[in-house]
């Protein structure tokens, strides 16, 4: 991307200084009572703007190993924190819609007494974020070996494996590249 996808504008083109960073945390601390923020060489840079929307954030001391080291840093602090669960998702897509967060949550709830230990919302038949999992799913991440990725921990656990349809395509769209963000600007 050439720069910090935490970073970037949201909504694009926006002079009032919200991020993909901040517009995610301000949504998702509406359903969840934590926002924890994994952050690798960037910690400098998203700091402030965790600090200034009362999220929390932790270090990846090994951020090489990749995207699932970062995960299992968060999760390890979910569990240190008390929690049983998660919301989890990834910095390089713009905020879900709140009306798509509340679903997802209503649908965790009955997944879990269906003994589900994820949920994973779909959009156009693609999975998305954020993924809702269960201290059982958190358990799995966390005994992984550091080179796995949750890719291949859901697909062992499929059968704890809930996905959710949902109108929302946010919960599929990436961000990796400057043309995916002009192309999320212009809306294409």
């Amino acid at each position: 991307m050439g720069t910090d996808k935490a970073l970037l504008p949201w909504p694009p083109a926006n002079s009032s200084g919200g991020t993909f960073l901040s517009a995610a945390i301000e949504v998702l601390s509406s359903f969840n009572d934590l926002i924890i923020v994994v952050a690798g060489t960037n910690e400098a840079t998203i700091t402030p703007v965790v600090d200034a929307e009362g999220g929390f954030v932790v270090q990846n001391p090994a951020p090489e190993q990749g995207q699932f080291s970062s995960l299992q840093v968060g999760l390890h602090e979910v569990l240190n924190r008390g929690r049983d669960a998660a919301m989890v998702t990834l910095v390089d897509r713009p905020p879900v819609r709140s009306a798509t967060l509340e679903k997802l949550v209503e649908e965790f709830a009955a997944a879990l007494l269906r003994g589900k230990w994820a949920l994973i919302p779909e959009y156009g038949e693609k999975h998305g974020h954020p993924i809702l999992v269960s201290r059982e799913m958190i358990e799995a991440f966390l005994k992984a070996p550091a080179n796995a990725t949750a890719r291949e921990i859901e697909h062992q656990n499929q059968s704890h494996v809930e996905y959710f349809a949902v109108d929302d395509p946010f919960v599929t769209l990436n961000v990796d590249t400057p043309q995916d963000y002009a192309n999320l600007a212009s809306g294409r």
